[in-house]
Protein backbone atom coordinates (compact mmCIF):
# COMPACT_ATOMS: atom_id res chain seq x y z
CA UNK A 1 0.00 0.00 0.00
CA UNK A 2 1.30 2.98 -0.92
CA UNK A 3 1.99 5.76 1.44
CA UNK A 4 2.31 9.71 1.68
CA UNK A 5 5.89 10.60 1.67
CA UNK A 6 6.85 12.86 4.94
CA UNK A 7 9.67 15.28 4.90
CA UNK A 8 12.09 15.33 7.54
CA UNK A 9 11.72 18.05 10.34
CA UNK A 10 14.76 20.17 10.66
CA UNK A 11 15.12 19.36 14.57
CA UNK A 12 14.29 22.75 16.40
CA UNK A 13 17.55 24.96 17.42
CA UNK A 14 17.95 26.33 21.06
CA UNK A 15 20.52 28.79 22.57
CA UNK A 16 22.83 25.76 23.80
CA UNK A 17 22.92 24.27 20.38
CA UNK A 18 24.14 27.94 18.54
CA UNK A 19 26.61 28.25 21.68
CA UNK A 20 27.84 25.18 21.37
CA UNK A 21 28.32 25.61 17.44
CA UNK A 22 29.99 29.09 18.46
CA UNK A 23 32.83 27.88 20.39
CA UNK A 24 33.65 24.74 17.60
CA UNK A 25 34.05 27.70 15.40
CA UNK A 26 36.18 29.50 17.57
CA UNK A 27 38.31 26.50 18.57
CA UNK A 28 38.41 25.20 15.37
CA UNK A 29 39.67 28.59 13.60
CA UNK A 30 41.55 30.02 16.03
CA UNK A 31 39.37 33.60 15.14
CA UNK A 32 35.91 34.58 16.20
CA UNK A 33 33.07 34.38 12.95
CA UNK A 34 33.47 37.51 10.83
CA UNK A 35 29.65 38.34 11.65
CA UNK A 36 26.42 36.65 12.14
CA UNK A 37 25.40 36.33 8.34
CA UNK A 38 28.82 34.26 7.84
CA UNK A 39 28.45 32.46 11.20
CA UNK A 40 24.98 31.44 10.28
CA UNK A 41 26.28 30.38 6.73
CA UNK A 42 28.15 28.13 8.23
CA UNK A 43 26.25 26.35 10.22
CA UNK A 44 23.28 26.05 8.32
CA UNK A 45 20.98 28.10 10.34
CA UNK A 46 18.54 31.10 9.81
CA UNK A 47 19.70 34.37 10.73
CA UNK A 48 15.90 35.08 12.19
CA UNK A 49 16.74 31.70 13.75
CA UNK A 50 19.71 33.16 15.45
CA UNK A 51 18.07 36.45 16.32
CA UNK A 52 15.33 34.74 18.32
CA UNK A 53 18.19 33.56 20.69
CA UNK A 54 21.17 36.16 20.41
CA UNK A 55 20.93 39.63 19.21
CA UNK A 56 25.02 39.69 18.19
CA UNK A 57 28.20 37.52 18.50
CA UNK A 58 28.49 39.61 21.33
CA UNK A 59 25.67 38.37 23.21
CA UNK A 60 26.72 35.31 22.49
CA UNK A 61 30.38 35.12 24.25
CA UNK A 62 28.56 36.87 27.42
CA UNK A 63 25.81 34.12 27.49
CA UNK A 64 28.67 31.42 27.13
CA UNK A 65 30.15 33.12 31.06
CA UNK A 66 26.38 32.92 32.45
CA UNK A 67 26.17 29.63 31.55
CA UNK A 68 29.42 28.34 32.98
CA UNK A 69 28.02 30.26 36.11
CA UNK A 70 24.73 28.46 35.83
CA UNK A 71 26.27 25.55 35.45
CA UNK A 72 28.81 25.53 38.78
CA UNK A 73 25.30 26.47 41.01
CA UNK A 74 23.78 23.63 39.38
CA UNK A 75 25.81 21.28 40.15
CA UNK A 76 26.60 22.79 43.98
CA UNK A 77 22.67 23.15 44.93
CA UNK A 78 22.98 19.22 43.79
CA UNK A 79 25.17 18.36 46.41
CA UNK A 80 24.39 16.31 49.65
CA UNK A 81 23.75 18.62 52.43
CA UNK A 82 24.81 22.41 50.71
CA UNK A 83 22.26 24.26 52.64
CA UNK A 84 23.45 23.86 55.58
CA UNK A 85 27.40 24.64 54.20
CA UNK A 86 28.79 27.63 56.18
CA UNK A 87 29.17 30.94 53.98
CA UNK A 88 33.16 29.77 53.55
CA UNK A 89 32.02 26.51 52.28
CA UNK A 90 29.86 27.84 50.01
CA UNK A 91 32.27 29.78 48.74
CA UNK A 92 35.21 27.66 48.49
CA UNK A 93 32.44 25.32 46.47
CA UNK A 94 31.46 27.88 44.29
CA UNK A 95 35.15 29.49 43.55
CA UNK A 96 36.27 24.95 42.96
CA UNK A 97 33.29 24.12 40.78
CA UNK A 98 33.23 26.70 38.71
CA UNK A 99 37.07 26.91 37.66
CA UNK A 100 36.72 23.05 37.03
CA UNK A 101 34.37 24.08 34.77
CA UNK A 102 36.71 26.99 33.29
CA UNK A 103 39.67 24.41 33.48
CA UNK A 104 36.80 22.04 30.79
CA UNK A 105 36.85 24.99 28.90
CA UNK A 106 40.36 26.55 28.76
CA UNK A 107 40.99 26.55 25.46
CA UNK A 108 37.98 28.93 24.89
CA UNK A 109 38.25 30.62 27.59
CA UNK A 110 42.29 31.23 27.33
CA UNK A 111 41.85 32.42 23.97
CA UNK A 112 38.32 34.30 24.22
CA UNK A 113 39.96 36.59 27.18
CA UNK A 114 43.27 36.79 24.98
CA UNK A 115 41.23 37.74 21.93
CA UNK A 116 42.53 41.37 20.41
CA UNK A 117 45.38 41.07 23.19
CA UNK A 118 43.23 42.60 25.69
CA UNK A 119 43.28 40.00 28.39
CA UNK A 120 41.09 40.85 31.51
CA UNK A 121 40.89 44.81 29.99
CA UNK A 122 37.84 43.40 28.11
CA UNK A 123 35.65 42.94 30.83
CA UNK A 124 32.43 43.42 28.51
CA UNK A 125 31.71 39.74 27.65
CA UNK A 126 31.69 39.26 31.65
CA UNK A 127 29.09 41.44 32.84
CA UNK A 128 26.32 39.21 32.54
CA UNK A 129 28.13 36.54 35.18
CA UNK A 130 29.28 39.55 37.18
CA UNK A 131 25.48 40.31 38.07
CA UNK A 132 24.96 36.81 38.68
CA UNK A 133 27.87 35.91 41.06
CA UNK A 134 27.31 39.36 43.18
CA UNK A 135 23.70 38.33 43.55
CA UNK A 136 25.20 34.61 44.49
CA UNK A 137 27.60 36.48 47.89
CA UNK A 138 24.87 38.44 48.66
CA UNK A 139 22.52 35.91 49.29
CA UNK A 140 25.17 33.90 50.70
CA UNK A 141 25.81 36.86 53.16
CA UNK A 142 22.27 37.24 53.86
CA UNK A 143 21.75 33.22 54.58
CA UNK A 144 21.53 33.07 58.80
CA UNK A 145 22.03 36.80 59.19
CA UNK A 146 20.83 38.19 62.65
CA UNK A 147 19.14 40.77 62.66
CA UNK A 148 21.84 42.93 64.05
CA UNK A 149 24.17 41.47 61.29
CA UNK A 150 21.53 41.88 59.11
CA UNK A 151 21.69 45.85 59.69
CA UNK A 152 25.10 45.91 58.93
CA UNK A 153 25.13 43.85 56.00
CA UNK A 154 22.69 46.42 54.22
CA UNK A 155 25.82 48.57 54.33
CA UNK A 156 28.79 46.09 53.70
CA UNK A 157 26.92 43.55 51.42
CA UNK A 158 27.28 45.70 47.62
CA UNK A 159 30.90 46.34 49.19
CA UNK A 160 31.53 42.49 49.86
CA UNK A 161 30.04 41.56 47.00
CA UNK A 162 31.96 43.83 44.54
CA UNK A 163 35.12 43.23 46.60
CA UNK A 164 34.47 39.22 45.75
CA UNK A 165 34.28 39.72 42.29
CA UNK A 166 37.05 41.83 41.95
CA UNK A 167 38.90 39.04 43.79
CA UNK A 168 37.28 36.28 41.49
CA UNK A 169 38.95 38.58 38.34
CA UNK A 170 42.09 38.22 40.17
CA UNK A 171 42.35 34.66 40.52
CA UNK A 172 40.81 33.95 37.13
CA UNK A 173 44.17 36.34 35.78
CA UNK A 174 46.11 33.93 38.11
CA UNK A 175 44.60 30.80 36.73
CA UNK A 176 45.21 32.11 32.83
CA UNK A 177 49.01 32.11 33.87
CA UNK A 178 49.38 29.09 36.18
CA UNK A 179 51.12 26.34 35.10
CA UNK A 180 51.62 24.26 38.16
CA UNK A 181 50.37 20.34 37.27
CA UNK A 182 46.39 20.18 38.10
CA UNK A 183 46.59 23.82 38.57
CA UNK A 184 47.18 23.08 42.35
CA UNK A 185 48.36 26.59 42.82
CA UNK A 186 45.07 28.23 41.85
CA UNK A 187 43.55 25.62 44.35
CA UNK A 188 45.50 27.19 46.96
CA UNK A 189 45.06 30.89 46.40
CA UNK A 190 41.50 30.39 45.85
CA UNK A 191 41.24 28.86 50.11
CA UNK A 192 43.59 31.75 51.30
CA UNK A 193 41.53 34.46 49.35
CA UNK A 194 38.09 32.48 50.30
CA UNK A 195 39.69 32.64 53.76
CA UNK A 196 40.51 36.32 54.64
CA UNK A 197 37.19 37.03 52.88
CA UNK A 198 34.99 35.47 54.90
CA UNK A 199 37.32 36.42 57.78
CA UNK A 200 37.42 40.04 57.40
CA UNK A 201 33.25 39.52 57.49
CA UNK A 202 34.45 38.49 61.21
CA UNK A 203 36.63 41.08 61.42
CA UNK A 204 39.28 38.81 62.03
CA UNK A 205 41.44 39.12 59.24
CA UNK A 206 45.36 39.87 59.76
CA UNK A 207 46.30 36.08 60.12
CA UNK A 208 45.16 35.24 57.01
CA UNK A 209 45.94 38.11 55.15
CA UNK A 210 49.88 37.62 56.04
CA UNK A 211 49.37 33.93 54.84
CA UNK A 212 47.85 35.43 51.46
CA UNK A 213 50.34 38.05 51.44
CA UNK A 214 53.37 35.26 51.86
CA UNK A 215 51.83 33.11 48.82
CA UNK A 216 51.96 36.08 46.52
CA UNK A 217 55.08 37.44 47.38
CA UNK A 218 56.45 33.75 46.72
CA UNK A 219 54.35 33.35 43.92
CA UNK A 220 56.10 36.55 42.10
CA UNK A 221 59.29 36.24 43.07
CA UNK A 222 59.40 33.06 40.58
CA UNK A 223 57.86 34.23 37.94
Amino acid sequence: MATKKTTAQKPLLDDNQIIALYMQDVMESNNQPLNVYTFCKKNGIEESEFYTFFNSLEGIKAEIWVKFFENAIATIENEKGYVAYTKKNKLLTLYFTLFEILTLNRSYVVYTLDENKEGLKNLKQLKGIRNHFRDFIVNVMEAGATEKMAKVQKVTKPVFAEGAWIQFLFILKFWLDDTSKGFEKTDILIEKSVNTAVDLLDTKPLENLFDLGKFLFKEAKMR
